[in-house]
């Protein structure tokens, strides 16, 4: 942004609707309709292309869009973090022009985000023709640096996310484990003898014990 958009622009000019494309443009982010009636107001008597920005959050993207010659911000949008918004537009174009507006209680706050984000200049609220009056040489000024960029990825830090893809290999299917066999041991008792059995195995013992002593006393000569 050239400093050419602004100059000769210290006198009051006439109040006009009518865009002009030559003609330089401000952003004025504020949520107060008040606040956008007046400094609409002021700034179409400076011929200005006026553009009205009410939800904070978008007016980084409101700034990209635009790349306007000027930014009226106010420090009281309680939806955005309006140092680090500043920051942001600076870190897009270096040589944007940032006017902050804030209420008498907000002093030091305005003060320190003017020096961090190297703004222009603040601007008590609720402001009036006067106010920009007394300022408007620092409008046309130089910028100041913004010592707050620095710090910016810190304050702000942008977390990259990584997705990995990897090739996993399906699971092996393993066989479902055999319950253990518990073999069945028969222990049934063998039957024992009947005593019948017993007396003819014994009887048959006795006679087969006699007969062979028999035959060894006829073999031996002792029975003729």
């Amino acid at each position: 942004m050239s400093m050419k958009p602004l100059t000769g622009l210290l006198a009051m000019a006439r109040v006009t609707d009518v865009e002009d494309e030559e003609a330089p443009t401000v952003l004025i982010v504020d949520n107060n309709q008040m606040s956008l009636h007046r400094l609409t107001a002021i700034f179409r008597q400076r011929e200005f292309n006026v553009v009205t920005c009410e939800d904070g959050d978008k007016a980084v993207d409101e700034y990209i869009r635009l790349d306007p010659e000027l930014v009226v911000m106010s420090l009281d949008i309680p939806s955005m973090d309006k140092h680090l918004a500043a920051l942001e537009m600076r870190k897009h174009g270096k040589d944007c022009r940032i006017l902050f507006s804030a209420p008498k209680r907000q002093a030091q706050l305005a003060q320190d985000a003017t020096h961090s984000a190297g703004a222009i200049g603040w601007v008590e609220k609720p402001i009036t023709a006067a106010a920009i009056e007394s300022i408007w040489s620092l409008v046309l000024g130089p910028i100041p640096e913004a010592p707050g960029l620095e710090d910016l990825d810190s304050i702000h830090p942008v977390e990259e996310m990584i997705v990995v893809e990897e090739d996993i290999a399906p699971l092996p299917i393993l066989p479902l484990p055999i319950p253990a066999i518990n073999p069945v041991i028969n222990q049934t008792k063998p039957k024992k003898r009947s005593s019948k059995a017993k007396r003819l195995l014994i009887i048959l013992v006795i006679f087969t014990s006699l007969g062979a002593a028999g035959w060894y006393a006829w073999s031996s000569g002792l029975i003729g």
